[in-house]
C-alpha cells in the first residue's frame, strides 16, 4: 500500500570537537551549536528516499542544501562551519550516489535531483537516464515539490553545496566560446584560483562581493540561462537569492574558506539592516 505522507524521525546528536581527517586547518575544532536533526522519508514510486534536515541554533534564514549524495566534501565543510555560525543544512541521503533510482510498476527510472525543479527538467533527466513515462514524471515532480517545501519563504539566501572533478565543470565553461557562455551575465576569473573552484549566484551583489575577494565567480543570467530544471534556474526565475559554492572533491580547506567568506558577507549585510537581532551568550 502506497503511503501518502512522509515519515519524520527526529533525534539529537553531538558533534563536539569535530575535525576532518586529513585536513591540516585546525581553525575549527570545537562546536558551539549541536545540530537538531530530522530525518524525513519520502515515497518515490515503490522506493523510499531519506532527506536529513540539520538545524544548528536558531538561525533559519540561511539554508545550505546538498542534492548530490556523492559530493561529501562540501557537506563536511558546511557542517564544520555551521557548528560555529548556526544555520540549516538539508541533505538528500542516497547511498553516496548522485543519481536517484526508483521503481514504479515494475519499471526502474533514474533522475538527477538537481534537474527536477521544472517539468521540462524532469522530462529531460528521465530521458537522459533511459526511461520516461507520465507516471514517473508525476512521481519526480511530487518529490520536487516536497523538497522545495523545506526551503521556507523566509530564506534570505540558499547555499547549494557541490563538488566537481578536474575541469569537468569549471569557470571556463562560462567564458566566451564555451558551452555555458550565454548562461552568465558576468564572469570573473581569478588568475590565482583553480578553475574548478567557483561560485555561481543569481544575485549581482553576491557576485560582486565574491569576485572582489578573488574567487572565480559567475552571475547567472536569470532570464537567458538554459532552462534545465536546476535549482539555480528555479531560484533565478523566482528572483530569489541563491549561490552555489563548488570545489573539486577533497578540497576541504578551500571549500571552508569560500563558505566562511560568503557567510561573513551575509553577516555584514545583516548588521546594516534595521532589524532586531537576538544575541545568545
Amino acid at each position: 500500500m502506497k503511503l501518502l505522507f512522509p515519515f519524520i524521525f527526529i533525534f539529537l546528536f553531538s558533534t563536539a570537537g569535530y575535525t576532518q581527517p586529513g585536513d591540516n586547518n585546525p581553525g575549527i575544532s570545537k562546536s558551539i551549536y549541536i545540530p537538531f536533526e530530522r530525518k524525513i522519508v519520502y515515497n518515490i514510486g515503490e522506493n523510499n528516499l531519506s532527506v536529513k534536515v540539520l538545524q544548528y541554533g536558531d538561525i533559519k534564514d540561511i539554508i545550505c542544501v546538498n542534492l548530490h549524495d556523492n559530493e561529501g566534501t562540501s557537506v563536511q565543510a558546511a557542517k564544520s562551519i555551521l557548528e560555529q555560525t548556526g544555520g540549516t543544512l538539508i541533505k538528500i541521503e542516497n547511498n553516496g550516489q548522485r543519481i536517484i533510482r526508483f521503481r514504479l510498476k515494475g519499471v526502474y527510472y533514474s533522475f538527477d535531483p538537481n534537474r527536477i525543479f521544472s517539468r521540462l527538467g524532469i522530462e529531460q533527466t528521465l530521458h537522459d537516464n533511459k526511461k520516461i513515462s507520465q507516471e514517473a514524471i508525476e512521481e519526480v515532480e511530487k518529490f520536487s515539490k516536497q523538497l522545495l517545501a523545506l526551503i521556507t519563504d523566509s530564506t534570505s539566501c540558499l547555499i547549494a553545496l557541490h563538488n566537481n572533478t578536474e575541469q569537468a565543470f569549471s569557470i571556463k565553461s562560462y567564458l566566451p566560446g564555451h558551452d555555458r557562455q550565454f548562461d552568465a551575465k558576468a564572469v570573473y576569473k581569478d588568475s590565482l584560483q583553480d578553475v574548478d573552484d567557483i561560485v555561481l549566484t543569481t544575485d549581482s551583489l553576491l557576485y560582486q562581493k565574491m569576485a572582489e575577494n578573488h574567487y572565480n565567480s559567475i552571475w547567472q543570467d536569470n532570464d537567458k540561462a538554459k532552462k534545465d530544471g536546476s535549482l539555480s534556474i528555479f531560484f533565478g526565475e523566482q528572483k530569489r537569492r541563491y549561490i552555489n559554492i563548488e570545489t573539486q572533491h577533497g578540497k576541504m580547506k578551500q571549500y571552508r574558506e569560500m563558505l566562511e567568506k560568503l557567510l561573513e558577507i551575509l553577516a555584514e549585510e545583516n548588521k546594516q539592516l534595521p532589524i532586531n537581532i537576538e544575541v545568545t551568550l
